[in-house]
């Protein structure tokens, strides 16, 4: 089960690398074969499921992010704690957004899903 003081470092330490635009710091916290689902990579990607595997083809995906959003930058609305799980609610480049993470039990991301307003 999840603490609230995990999540909250979770929280502060995944906010920070999206802002420093720091790749290898964000993918720190994925588990190699992670799954990240959204509807951005159906839309830009053309990826009919919206979702890719493995931390080097969502880091080819987020590096491209980065570069075409060079001031995108996060805030940090509220973090939600479940049992396995935690979703950050945020105002992120294009407006209010929510991911909801599931680790392992070493504490690493193996699913992440976006959701966007």
């Amino acid at each position: 089960m999840l603490t609230i003081d995990f999540a909250n470092h979770f929280a502060a330490d995944w906010i920070a690398a999206w802002n420093a635009h720091d790749l290898p710091r964000i993918l720190s916290h994925y588990a190699d074969d992670f799954e990240m689902s959204s509807p951005y990579i159906a839309q830009l990607l053309g990826e009919p499921s919206g979702t890719l595997k493995g931390k080097a083809a969502v880091g080819n995906y987020w590096r491209r992010g980065l570069e075409r959003t060079p001031t995108l930058h996060f805030e940090l609305v509220s973090t939600l704690v479940g049992v396995d799980s935690l979703v950050l609610y945020y105002k992120g480049a294009r407006g209010m957004a929510a991911e909801a993470f599931f680790f392992d039990a070493s504490g690493k991301v193996v699913r992440a899903c976006a959701h966007y307003a």
